[in-house]
């Protein structure tokens, strides 16, 4: 049988390119049989046009379906992996074939200001007893006040071609510092002949932020050079390579494609695993 032509996708939309990689990373498509099911990618081309415009989920345009049936398949594949899951095997895909730039990563963090409808989450049910209710869902979802407002911090580790490679939240006034450990004990890729996951790279590029020793010794002991500025008021100097420094600023490129997605540059989510996962979506686009 031969098929009818598809129609050119709209701007934001996915190429045939991006939609032919991530096709067979989706879950199986229901059978046609009883009520019958929106095809996934006019689902996630739903999904990239509320990621792309910030737009609420009722305002989503009648050709991608019904409002309530693009969000209930971005919520439920949220939670039962699938976005993360398409990511990973993106990364592991380039990784075979040679794409993945593993000689140097680059950190970095940007505050995202967060939309008053950020706000409102529900409490947990045993606050913890140091801090108010109000308090304790802010740390749970990553939001707080800063110099930039109510917001929260994106911090980031892309490969050398300055594709994402992991991601995670804090509050708005939390330091680069605090949370480089776990940003680098995560976002493992795996092997395609199996094996143990690959999750260092040969060296780690950041700001004057991640200048400290913990951080240095951390590296060290992992064998992972570094290539971080000294502060004015260290005493201990070396060697300083300014060259591989100046392309830090492809962790820069990273965000600024990141916040190309209106969803991403504020955030509208009040849950922090819903913001995480268009986080992944958007990252998934980049790796396609």
């Amino acid at each position: 049988m031969i098929l009818p032509p598809q129609p050119a996708p709209r701007r934001g939309e996915m190429s045939e390119k991006q939609w032919n990689q991530i096709k067979p990373l989706l879950p199986p498509q229901k059978a046609h049989t009883g009520r019958p099911a929106i095809n996934h990618r006019l689902i996630i081309n739903g999904i990239l046009w509320i990621l792309r415009t910030g737009a609420p989920w009722r305002d989503l345009p009648k050709r991608y379906g019904v409002w309530s049936t693009v969000a209930g398949r971005f919520y439920h594949w949220r939670k039962v992996g699938v976005w993360q899951q398409v990511l990973t095997a993106l990364q592991a895909k380039a990784d075979a074939e040679g794409k993945l730039n593993w000689d140097v990563h680059f950190v970095d963090g940007s505050v995202i200001r967060a939309h008053q409808h950020a706000a409102g989450a529900k409490r947990g049910t045993e606050p913890d007893p140091d801090l108010s209710a109000v308090q304790q869902v802010q740390i749970r979802e990553a939001l707080g006040r800063s110099q930039g407002g109510f917001s929260t911090k994106l911090h980031l580790r892309c490969e050398g071609n300055g594709l994402p490679m992991t991601f995670l939240l804090t509050v708005g006034e939390r330091h680069e510092a605090v949370v480089f450990e776990q940003l680098m004990e995560q976002g493992a890729v795996k092997r395609p002949h199996g094996g143990r996951p690959r999750l260092r790279p040969k060296r780690v590029s950041g700001d004057k932020a991640y200048s400290s020793g913990s951080i240095r010794r951390y590296l060290r002991r992992r064998g992972i050079r570094v290539t971080i500025p000294r502060k004015s008021n260290e005493r201990r100097r070396g060697t300083f390579d300014k060259a591989l420094y100046r392309q830090r600023n492809q962790v820069e490129r990273c965000f600024n494609r990141l916040k190309q997605y209106r969803r991403i540059a504020t955030r509208y989510e009040k849950k922090a695993e819903n913001y995480l996962a268009m986080l992944t979506l958007a990252s998934i686009m980049m790796w396609a």
